[in-house]
């Protein structure tokens, strides 16, 4: 991953910026991009600081406040889909995309089979 650009880069780009120069030019002077410079005034006139957020790091999952739920719906019927549960856990108010609730099933250990009860299309008896 790239490092950011030093403070002292994007205070004098944004000070330029805030003496009434273009983005643009100021952009061409300090050889940044044109995005950069009007990102950093934005975050300057918003925070007071140049400085860059924070980069990278790991998100607490969504669904772990709601493990006891998920648990107990997969008990309570077994035969239940992915899709199935993300629209219960839409109605209690949490909205998940599929892939989460099936990384959370995952990594939760919690795995099922849809259709143990049908026979696999390959191991039907052909009638001659």
């Amino acid at each position: 991953m790239v490092r950011p650009i030093s403070n002292d880069l994007r205070k004098r780009a944004v000070s330029a910026v805030a003496k009434g120069e273009s983005c643009r030019s100021v952009a061409e002077r300090f050889g940044v991009a044109v995005s950069s410079v009007v990102k950093w005034s934005q975050r300057y006139r918003t925070t007071g600081s140049v400085a860059p957020g924070k980069m990278g790091g790991h998100r607490k999952p969504v669904l772990d406040p709601h493990r006891a739920f998920i648990v107990e719906r997969i008990t309570q019927t077994p035969h239940l889909t992915l899709h199935g549960l993300k629209a219960e856990l839409a109605a209690r108010g949490v909205k998940v995309s599929h892939n989460a609730v099936w990384l959370f099933l995952r990594r939760e250990g919690l795995r099922f089979k849809k259709n143990t009860v049908r026979p696999r299309t390959g191991s039907r008896r052909r009638l001659s």
